[in-house]
Formats: structure tokens, C-alpha cells, sequence
């Protein structure tokens, strides 16, 4: 799928123009967001996914507009790891509710910077060096079996964590600072506030995550324009969906292992199918396996959390 940079400078002008809406209109001052609003404004941008992908398909064919659906699906999936960082962060740092939205607004446009840089950077590689595409699936591989296995640390403090320990290293900070402000004076001296270390704990995880999320996309097209494109819808509508999970998100308990099996399966899709070309093998595991992959694990473990939450709130009447 080629696209002129017509289309591209239009895409990011209209990205752009409903991040300036958002800060500066809907949400100018601190309220903080109701669950109906979030809700909503989740819809539309989980609309506006979709409508993009139809428009993919009068322009460029079925099969790519399948490939951002299912991009866009496998990203919004792993971006659920996003939102219970959100939480803990949110909670260690006291950031009040009414102040989380300015805050994820500067998180997102942060995370899409970097994730679309880390994208360019992604295709530029594995069109040159398109064995790197094994290399990806078996770090995917390995990353789901670990996430599998390793034990919750939900409620180890941040402070033990080496994001934090670096940043107080390079940053003096206020700790008892709680305005909406990224820097503040004290006795002359400019030092951070819990606001901006907030910031950059969260800008640091999305790098980390973009690390697994980025290659996992990748191997559903390395088209450029349909990777960033399904990228952006799924990390805009992020900050809704946290406004309007934040209450339930912690009782999806089996969240993390369908997350797991998605990405082991995505890292043996990708050494399969790359694989092929050096084998002769006509094995390929299309998209379409992939994209009812995704949707069953995430619809299984939702619905095997709420079950077993009713179950152990029965035990306790």
C-alpha cells in the first residue's frame, strides 16, 4: 500500500488537531473525567479505527485493511499493560484523579513520538535485514513465557524500581510537591515535582513495552503507513479507556496470561513464517488466525475473571 505524502501530512494534521481539541476544549480545566465521558469518547475512537479501515478498504483493497485491524487489535491488546501502570503510578506518586488526564495527555503525545520513531526505525531494518524478523519472534517467544511465569509485583514500592532510582539521580526532586506543575523553585533552586517524575515513569514504561508491542505489530505488516496509522488509534484512545476501566481494571486477573500466550503466539508466527523463506516450507499462519487469536484469549480471560471474581464474592455472603 504506497500513500502520498499527502495523506500521511493529513493523518498526523488531523492527530495533531484532536490532541489541541482535547487539551484546550474538552477538557481545559482539572475536572476529573466521568466513566460516562470516557466511555464515550472510547467509542469514538474505537470507531474512528474502524471507519479508517473502511476507508483503507476503498482505497487500497481488503487484505490491508484487514492488516490494520488486526495491527490495531493486537496493539490495543497489549497496551491493557499501559493502563494498570497508570494505576500503580497514579497511586505511589498521590497524583489526584482530577490532574491524571493533563497528565496522560503529555504521556501519550510523548508515546507517540516515540513509538512512531521506534517504527520507521523497525521497517528501515527488516527491509534490509529481513532475517531480524526471527531474531524479533524469538524475543516475543521468550517475553511471553516469562510473563507467563514471573510472580505479580504489583505491590513492591516504586521506589526499589531502576527507573525511579535513575531519575532521582539525575533530577533533585521536591517529594512533597503535588501541584499540576513539572518543575518548581525551591529557595532558588529549580527541582522536579512528583508530577514530572510521574511523567517520566510512565514515558520510560512505554518504551519498554514498545520494545515487545513494536515487533509484534511488525509482523503483521511491515507497511509503514498501516503500522503507525493502527499504532496511533490504539495509544489515542488509551487515556478514555483508563478513565473508564480504572474502577475494574484490577479484577481482570487472568489479563496478563492471555496477553503472555498472545505474545508467544505472535513470536512463533513471525519465526514460522519468516522462517519459510530460507526452509521452502508453505506453512503461514495468515492474519486472520492471528486477529480470532487475539480476540477469543482477551474475550476468555475477561470472562473467566468476572466469573471467578462472582464466585469468591458468593464465598464471602
Amino acid at each position: 500500500m504506497e500513500v502520498s505524502i499527502g495523506y500521511w501530512i493529513g493523518f498526523f494534521a488531523f492527530i495533531v488537531v484532536m490532541l489541541l481539541l482535547d487539551l484546550g476544549v474538552f477538557h481545559k480545566g482539572n475536572e476529573a473525567p466521568t466513566i460516562k465521558s470516557s466511555l464515550l469518547w472510547s467509542a469514538f475512537w474505537i470507531g474512528l479505527a474502524f471507519c479508517f479501515a473502511g476507508w483503507i478498504w476503498s482505497y487500497a483493497g481488503a487484505s490491508y485493511s484487514l492488516d490494520f485491524i488486526t495491527a490495531y487489535l493486537l496493539e490495543k491488546s497489549l497496551s491493557i499493560d499501559n493502563l494498570f501502570i497508570f494505576i500503580l503510578v497514579f497511586g505511589f506518586f498521590k497524583i489526584d484523579v482530577k490532574y491524571q488526564h493533563r497528565l496522560l495527555f503529555w504521556g501519550v503525545f510523548g508515546a507517540l513520538v516515540m513509538r512512531v520513531i521506534f517504527i520507521f526505525a523497525g521497517v528501515a531494518l527488516l527491509d534490509k535485514f529481513k532475517w531480524l524478523m526471527i531474531i524479533f519472534g524469538i524475543f516475543l517467544i521468550y517475553t511471553g513465557i516469562n510473563m507467563l511465569f514471573e510472580k505479580d509485583g504489583g505491590t513492591k514500592s516504586l521506589n526499589d524500581s531502576p527507573i525511579i532510582k535513575v531519575i532521582r539521580k539525575v533530577i533533585p526532586i521536591k517529594e512533597d510537591a503535588t501541584e499540576p506543575h513539572f518543575l518548581t523553585r525551591v529557595d532558588g533552586k529549580l527541582m522536579a515535582t512528583q508530577f514530572l517524575v510521574a511523567l517520566l515513569f510512565i514515558e520510560a514504561s512505554d518504551l519498554l513495552f514498545a520494545v515487545d508491542s513494536i515487533p509484534a505489530v511488525l509482523s503483521v505488516s511491515q507497511n509503514t503507513f498501516i503500522v503507525v496509522t493502527s499504532n496511533i488509534f490504539a495509544i489515542m484512545g488509551l487515556r478514555s479507556l483508563y478513565f473508564a476501566l480504572n474502577g475494574v481494571l484490577p479484577l481482570f486477573r487472568y489479563i496478563k496470561y492471555a496477553l503472555s500466550v498472545i505474545l508467544a503466539f505472535i513470536g512463533i508466527k513471525m519465526v514460522l513464517n519468516e522462517s519459510a523463506h530460507y526452509f521452502g516450507w508453505h506453512f503461514q499462519i495468515s492474519n486472520v488466525v492471528s486477529l480470532l487469536v487475539i480476540v477469543v484469549l482477551i474475550t476468555i480471560a475477561i470472562v473467566a475473571s468476572i466469573i471467578v471474581d462472582k464466585a469468591e464474592q458468593r464465598k464471602k455472603m
